[in-house]
């Protein structure tokens, strides 16, 4: 990694002799490879970003490894990694992956997101196929083109998408009629898009679109302007074992009732995210005036609307339960991960406060 950021430097001040790249305030900082998360959504992408814009450093590297490797073991992984590298199709297939990662980028931030805005992540992806399918119409060509200029940039031969495509390991009579333009186009290109929008359309279905749309309206963002008595009903007919045909009805007057208080109380103004809607309806004791309301929120707050909060939890785990941690007992691994992952929170609590929590359990020989 120094010798990466060492090449990568010398790169950058090169280019910034010959007039290649610009200077300014915040460009040009220092920046490394990524390793991608094997559970945090973007994590690829953000490698992929990094791989391109530092391309040759990493081909530097490896030719050093390639001579002055530790062992027979390493240069021979340099020499492979370096000709996978310096091939038309991992090039093609870095840049292919990085528009395909770009267009759902935002919407996997969204998700990740504590506070799910719901009604913009749901709107996020429609837009996200939308300009699935617009790149599967529009988009070969640039890809192409895009491609064709890297490869050029660093000295690595393009293909003719007119010629047969060719396939190590595969031989000339199963791989005879398939071009190159076939291969890449319509087996990659294509094949990758329909995939994402096929995994979209499986993970977000019209009904479940329609129940995040529906939680979406209990959002006490500016002042309740999300509201929705209908969609809220709605909300309510998916969780017929907690709400019954007369609890359907009263809950419609109820609403009624519950938008006009809380909008006109200065205790429910400027708080944002259904989580601070139910704390403070606890606090003012709300939810004992709307139960049918306060279990709506509760439900809303149950349903799993991302895999980022589980996503969190294992990440976490990675980091408190390692390989030389990995005996630790399950109560002390909870409370550490509590710890972790609510971070924001414990950071606030004063040391002196924790000290006197300590202190006052049981009677100690020493005062803290």
């Amino acid at each position: 990694m120094e010798v990466i950021r060492e090449k990568q430097y010398a790169r950058i001040i090169e280019g910034l002799e010959n007039g290649e790249i610009s200077s300014g305030r915040g460009l040009n900082q220092e920046t490394s490879l990524r390793r991608y998360g094997d559970t945090r959504w973007g994590s690829h992408y953000i490698t992929i970003i990094r791989l391109l814009a530092m391309f040759s450093s990493v081909l530097d590297v490896l030719e050093i490894i390639r001579e002055d490797g530790m062992n027979s073991e390493q240069r021979t992984e340099a020499i492979v990694l370096t000709g996978i590298m310096e091939s038309f199709n991992f090039v093609f297939m870095l840049h292919c992956l990085r528009r395909i990662l770009a267009v759902t980028n935002e919407l996997s931030q969204a998700l990740q997101r504590k506070d799910h805005d719901i009604e913009n992540a749901m709107s996020l992806l429609k837009t996200s196929k939308e300009r699935f399918k617009l790149m599967r119409e529009n988009d070969w060509e640039s890809l192409l083109e895009e491609v064709s200029s890297f490869c050029i940039k660093h000295d690595i031969d393009i293909l003719n998408m007119d010629d047969e495509y060719k396939l190590r390991g595969r031989s000339r009579r199963k791989s005879q009629g398939i071009t190159n333009l076939h291969h890449f186009r319509y087996e990659l290109f294509n094949n990758i898009i329909d995939i994402q929008l096929t995994e979209l359309d499986d993970r977000f279905t019209e009904t479940s679109m329609e129940l995040l749309l529906c939680v979406a309206c209990l959002s006490p963002n500016d002042s309740f302007s999300t509201f929705n008595k209908e969609k809220l009903i709605r909300l309510a007919l998916f969780y017929p074992s907690e709400f019954s045909i007369v609890d359907l009805m009263v809950l419609g007057d109820q609403l009624d009732t519950y938008i006009i208080d809380l909008r006109g109380d200065d205790e429910f103004s400027g708080i944002e995210g259904i989580a601070s809607l139910a704390e403070k309806m606890v606090k003012t004791k709300k939810n004992l005036i709307f139960p049918l309301v306060y279990m709506l929120i509760k439900l809303s707050l149950l349903l799993p609307v991302a895999t980022a909060t589980v996503e969190r939890v294992f990440s976490a785990m990675h980091i408190v339960k390692s390989r030389l941690r990995n005996k630790m007992g399950d109560k002390w691994m909870n409370d550490s991960l509590v710890v972790y992952i609510e971070k924001d929170i414990f950071n606030k609590i004063d040391n002196e406060a924790i000290m006197k929590r300590f202190q006052n359990i049981k009677t100690r020989r020493e005062q803290l």
